[in-house]
């Protein structure tokens, strides 16, 4: 399959340059200002899979198209490269403000064009697919449910499938091995059964222990709503990338109450407080809400503990591992924020068992 781009020029010179850059890869289709753009946009509907756009045009320039795309929800769906020789730090923050996903300066290189269109083609087409399917995957489990929710034996396993589903499409979504988060589950669980013998005042029953591990594969739900650009960086993050990295545990709370109906209540809680405040910490220096000590969810504080030793000793995109020895350091030590001195002791306590479930997986 071909996907197509736009090219948005109004001389004819560059957008024949273009044309013959990408032509063999892509169907090229062109337009000489912005508003016989957003005209070709709305006939192509979801055909077009690029749009290279110039900013100083006749008739409507590139920062109408992108208001309009904006407005519309258009660059949601489609990536939008600036190529423009206003290279001003200015101009380009405004560019990225509206939402273009990246900025090419004049003169540019023929490979860097065509390696940079090649990337944000894939990137997109990837993403429109995964939510696709969690559109459809979502829409198939609420009408099962609508079936099932007279059936209070069926319950329990319905928001079982449900996470299982979601949290499914987060591990694909963030392209790591697949099994992070039955690592995740099973440290947390490892966890709450030894907190809750040890501090009884918290109320953590066999019940809530199975809830709390069930939610804990949903930590990091909003992800699905971070774009690849961020989520699939390799190295550090910028202040800026990382501050619109913390928005997902906010947008995964926003995700579990556009399915609020689906759920039963003590789910439902324990999920959103999951989703919503494991990277808070004890001093109240986390996030989402800086929650400070037992204003954290004895649940999100589980699993923050368990996430954070899962990706210290596992590769990540923008880490090597760590060992399970220096990963017990960093955490009592305070190197990964400030938890809780009861977590912080029955993590003490099951030290042995974490390396053992961690050396089983391996």
């Amino acid at each position: 399959m071909r996907y197509k781009i736009l090219i948005v020029d109004d001389a004819y010179i560059n957008r024949e340059l273009l044309k013959e850059i990408l032509r063999d890869d892509y169907d090229v289709l062109e337009v000489e200002n912005g508003k016989e753009a957003l005209e070709v946009i709305e006939k192509e509907k979801g055909n077009i899979n690029a749009v290279l756009l110039d900013l100083i045009m006749p008739v409507m320039d590139g920062f109408e198209v992108l208001e309009h795309m904006q407005s519309k929800k258009i660059l949601d769906k489609i990536p939008v490269i600036v190529i423009s020789g206003e290279t001003s730090m200015q101009i380009e923050k405004k560019c990225f403000d509206y939402g273009v996903s990246d900025f090419i300066g004049r003169p540019y290189k023929t490979a860097l064009v065509q390696k940079r269109v090649q990337n944000m083609v894939n990137q997109y087409v990837y993403k429109n697919q995964l939510e696709e399917k969690v559109a459809d995957q979502t829409a198939v489990l609420r009408k099962a449910y609508d079936k099932l929710q007279q059936q209070t034996k069926m319950l329990e396993k319905r928001n079982q499938d449900i996470i299982d589903m979601l949290g499914t499409i987060v591990e694909y979504r963030n392209l790591e091995s697949g099994e992070h988060i039955q690592r995740v589950k099973g440290y947390t669980r490892i966890l709450a059964e030894d907190f809750a013998k040890n501090y009884p005042e918290y109320e953590l029953t066999p019940d809530m222990i199975n809830t709390i591990v069930s939610a804990s594969a949903l930590h990091d739900l909003g992800k699905i709503a971070i774009p690849d650009s961020i989520l699939l960086k390799p190295g550090k993050l910028t202040k800026d990338e990382f501050e619109y990295m913390k928005s997902h545990t906010l947008r995964g709370c926003e995700i579990l109450d556009s399915m609020k109906d689906d759920w039963d209540p003590v789910t439902q809680r324990v999920t959103y407080e999951i989703a919503r405040s494991h990277h808070e910490r004890y001093d109240g220096k986390g996030y989402l809400d800086g929650l400070k000590g037992e204003e954290i969810p004895v649940s999100a504080q589980l699993v923050s503990v368990a996430d954070v030793y899962d990706a210290l000793i596992n590769e990540r995109c923008y880490k090597d591992a760590f060992s399970k020895e220096d990963a017990f350091h960093m955490i009592v030590n305070g190197e990964c924020g400030v938890f809780s001195p009861k977590l912080m002791q029955t993590f003490r306590n099951v030290r042995t068992k974490f390396e053992q479930f961690a050396d089983g997986l391996e």
